[in-house]
């Protein structure tokens, strides 16, 4: 099963909005929202929480890809995220997420005992590649014991 197979299934809201996992790897995801009506907001394009759920997929599918080999010792958590809307995004947009920190270092922290924070940056962009949206998710690996 692939990182976004998972997501999918797992992940309620993903499989409500129809997201498609097109990359998902340690280095990057990327993940679609298709355009549909349903999920429009007042000027027929995506919503914002539609979007801002698009681009927290992206970050939860790159956190899974690089430490997904973690997961017997330690629980991926959103600690926080901000996101900031830059142009109107209309049809279907686009998330893309990288990793704001080398996964050894993360890795290492989580082998010291400690609980490690990492931001995954994403941006959002419309099919003709304006970036829309721009979003920071602080995510956490809380050890298990």
């Amino acid at each position: 099963m692939t990182v976004g197979e998972m997501l999918v299934a797992t992940v309620p809201m993903a499989r409500t909005l129809n997201l498609e996992f097109l990359e998902t790897t340690p280095e990057r995801a990327v993940v679609r929202l298709p355009d549909q009506a349903d999920y429009h907001n007042h000027v027929g394009g995506p919503h914002a929480g539609a979007m801002f759920t698009l681009a927290e997929s992206a970050s939860g599918a790159i956190v899974i890809a690089a430490f997904g080999d973690q997961m017997s010792r330690a629980v991926p958590l959103a600690v926080k995220a901000e996101i900031g809307y830059k142009k109107l995004a209309m049809g279907e947009v686009t998330a893309t997420a990288t990793l704001g920190r080398p996964i050894a270092d993360v890795v290492a922290q989580l082998d010291a005992g400690e609980r490690p924070e990492f931001p995954v940056a994403i941006e959002i962009q419309r099919a003709d590649g304006a970036v829309t949206g721009e979003m920071t998710v602080v995510w956490t690996l809380r050890p298990n014991s």
